[in-house]
């Protein structure tokens, strides 16, 4: 533990002059793997054309992404650990490339379903290594506040800027390249990996938790996947039932493990941390909102509005912006000299507001007086919200468990984003067939009475998630209890 800590004072006495084009490299392939969640979402009634996919079968185009970064991450994470940052940043770049490279040629629906399974694979070793070298590379509170005010303003908007590029690719080149513009990227950042990065080798002698790998992996993937086929086939079918059941089952023997085993796949004293548990809690419910936002206004503005795919992309730009200024501009500046908590609970306020806001939308709303300003105070909110939690969950973590905490982090993203593609997708859904199932019979028009039920469902499922979000104002309020960070990392460490 001491040889940690005179590492870390090491690296904060010598500081790395390039480390702002180190921070360009490793936003990038954040970028990357973000972008991935939501570039193919407008890409896909061409890609389902295409290559022929049943109705039934296109959700997996996103399903085995996500399940496959979800369930593997805390894997990913501890590889990190164990081989040394770098080294699996590029291995996470290089597969993450050829994977999208499979994908933008396939040929049928299996051999895109495979390849998006096996990006989420490669995002999975991408994404801890990727924050785990960001808390290595700034160790001085300011710089790290700016350096986490940008990391956070791309979690936040990287989906945004998914729906943007997916639009602009799809409607001027075609959908393959949704997946072909990963390449470049990836070749760009490997590229600034190998000049600019720098990384203590990993952990000599320390071993895997193959127990722990498959318990823990197997439950997430369980749980995720459950909440993915609960969309389609409702709450109390026996498999999402089966599914949910296996991940409590799987989840409880993980913790268990977690506690005797003598080199865990997750230290639970990283969990235990009271303001690190409040920041994962935060997270994963400001995600559900956000993901469910998303849904439901990419289809709001493309089948209620008739906007083009390129128009519904530049109808989030405001969003995207206003998460960057909140992120960049207001959090990084505030962080020095205020609680996180004083950050996030007003930013998940500001959400919540947002989508109350928009829970006045119809079938002809005008998108400058009832969107965009929901937009804007969306985006304020999640900038404000997203950077302190990056920030304060990986502070003070031991050096040889800040890949497997940066993972926790990621992990909290990624099933929220399941929860709430699932649970919000669900409410509309029933929602506005109980809509349509009551006004047919007073006898209106059935294309004006469907028109009016979606929307009614949108408006359901987003006060739902206006409440979500206030609940993880409540947890950021009550559990984050940290103090604004006065000194650097490294003399924050702790065992």
């Amino acid at each position: 533990m001491s040889h940690a800590r005179t590492g870390d004072g090491a690296a904060a006495s010598h500081v790395d002059p390039r480390r702002w084009w180190a921070l360009v490299v490793i936003a990038l392939a954040q970028l990357m793997v973000v972008l991935d969640a939501t570039i193919v979402n407008i890409a896909l009634p061409s890609a389902q054309r295409d290559l022929g996919m049943s109705d039934g079968n296109r959700q997996w185009v996103i399903t085995a992404y996500t399940l496959a970064f979800g369930g593997l991450l805390l894997l990913g994470g501890r590889i990190s650990d164990l081989i040394g940052r770098k080294r699996s940043f590029l291995i996470g770049l290089v597969g993450f490339a050829v994977a999208s490279a499979i994908g933008g040629a396939a040929s049928g629906p299996g051999m895109l379903f495979a390849a998006r399974a096996l990006q989420g694979v490669f995002a999975a070793v991408l994404a801890p290594s990727a924050l785990s070298l960001l808390t290595t590379t700034f160790t001085d509170p300011r710089e790290r506040g700016k350096a986490f005010g940008i990391y956070g303003a791309l979690a936040g908007s990287g989906s945004a800027i998914g729906f943007i590029v997916g639009g602009v690719l799809t409607e001027y080149l075609n959908w393959r390249w949704c997946l072909y513009v990963n390449v470049p990227i990836a070749a760009v950042a490997v590229l600034g990996a190998l000049a600019l990065l720098h990384d203590r080798p990993g952990t000599a002698g320390a071993r895997l938790d193959v127990p722990g790998v498959v318990l823990g992996c197997g439950g997430l993937v369980a749980l995720v996947y459950g909440f993915s086929e609960a969309e389609p086939r409702g709450w109390t079918d026996p498999l999402v039932l089966a599914l949910f059941a296996a991940a409590a089952v799987l989840l409880a023997a993980f913790v268990g493990w977690q506690t005797r085993t003598p080199s865990p796949l997750l230290p639970l004293h990283i969990v235990r941390d009271r303001d690190r548990a409040g920041c994962f809690l935060t997270m994963m419910l400001a995600v559900i909102g956000m993901f469910g936002l998303f849904l439901f206004m990419t289809y709001y503005l493309q089948v209620i509005l008739g906007y083009s795919p390129v128009r519904t992309g530049l109808a989030f730009l405001p969003l995207t912006v206003a998460i960057v200024i909140g992120s960049t501009q207001i959090s990084a500046r505030l962080l020095q000299h205020a609680p996180p908590r004083l950050l996030m609970v007003p930013g998940m306020v500001l959400a919540a507001g947002g989508m109350v806001v928009l829970t006045r939308i119809t079938v002809d709303s005008a998108y400058l007086s009832e969107v965009l300003p929901a937009l804007l105070l969306m985006g304020l909110g999640m900038g404000l919200t997203f950077m302190p939690v990056f920030a304060t969950a990986t502070a003070g973590v031991a050096p040889r468990d800040s890949g497997v905490t940066s993972a926790t982090v990621n992990t909290s993203q990624q099933v929220g984003g399941s929860i709430g593609t699932a649970l919000l997708n669900t409410i509309a859904t029933t929602s506005s067939a109980a809509y349509v199932k009551a006004h047919l019979a007073d006898g209106a028009g059935r294309g004006a009475v469907v028109r009016e039920g979606v929307v009614h469902g949108y408006v359901v499922a987003i006060w739902v998630a206006a409440g979500v979000m206030l609940l993880a104002g409540v947890v950021a309020g009550v559990m984050v209890t940290a103090r604004a960070p006065k000194r650097g990392v490294a003399s924050e460490v702790v065992g």
